[in-house]
């Protein structure tokens, strides 16, 4: 916890005062007359860019989970696919992957009756669903391999001694494995969020509008540059920051 005779300290007054100049430099300075006309578009865009952050993050964990126990313990069979998987995901660029699932699946679907006739083809044909579905793979490639490390970091003895009880598996990994493992990995997991969310921009290679999307279409609409671009990073910062802090909180609270 920061004390206010720590922030009182002479450098820290500094900066304070740098970053109120800057404020106020950019607000008397730049244009920032085309807000109240983009402002819903970018409420909508920030909104959009959160969820698909959640969803992928919630989906992709719960792939990795599997992932990381397969090539940790998993007999061959399971561990060769799972290691197959995150070697094919973290070898190639994300936007590749990308516009694989949506030029690649999405040119596909089309071509296929049953596909068209379903109740699934309103959601198929647009583009938000193949860019959760990239990200979710990508955020699982990465996070399986961490998860393989964290499984593998936990004292078996705490198993074994489990077994000697005559606790089940399923019971040893729910309640002994997993949970250290989690904990071993939550600063790492904060990272990796952070990460994901700076990939969401890609999505908007595949015309799924986020607030990347809304600042680019900013620009080309107005030809203003420098404002858009740094309200977007503010959005990015703060989105970080709040990732940052939660983080914390769950580190906290999770017992050692």
């Amino acid at each position: 916890m920061i004390h206010w005779r720590d922030l009182m300290q002479p450098h820290r007054i500094v900066l304070m005062l740098l970053f109120a100049a800057l404020v106020l430099w950019c607000a008397i300075s730049l244009r920032w007359d085309w807000i109240p006309q983009y402002a819903p578009l970018a409420l909508e865009g920030l909104w959009r860019t959160v969820w698909i952050l959640v969803v992928t993050t919630v989906l992709g964990f719960m792939l990795a989970i599997p992932l990381g126990l397969a090539q940790a313990v998993g007999p061959w069979y399971l561990s060769i696919p799972a290691r197959t998987f995150c070697t094919v995901i973290r070898g190639t660029p994300l936007l590749l992957q990308i516009w694989l699932l949506y030029y690649g699946l999405g040119s596909l679907f089309p071509q296929i009756p049953w596909i068209r006739s379903s109740e699934l083809w309103p959601y198929l044909r647009q583009a938000w669903p193949y860019a959760v579905l990239a990200l979710t793979l990508s955020y699982a490639g990465y996070e399986g391999e961490i998860m393989r490390g964290a499984f593998a970091s936990v004292n078996k003895g705490q198993l074994e001694a489990a077994s000697a009880f005559g606790m089940p598996r399923l019971t040893r990994f729910r309640r002994i494995w997993l949970p250290q493992a989690i904990r071993n990995v939550l600063p790492t997991l904060g990272g990796e969020t952070i990460l994901q969310l700076k990939a969401t921009p890609l999505v908007a290679t595949i015309t799924v509008v986020e607030i990347y999307a809304v600042s680019s279409r900013v620009r080309s609409d107005t030809f203003i540059v420098y404002e858009p671009l740094l309200l977007l990073a503010i959005s990015y910062m703060s989105i970080a920051g709040l990732i940052t802090l939660a983080f914390r909180q769950i580190e906290k609270r999770v017992p050692r």
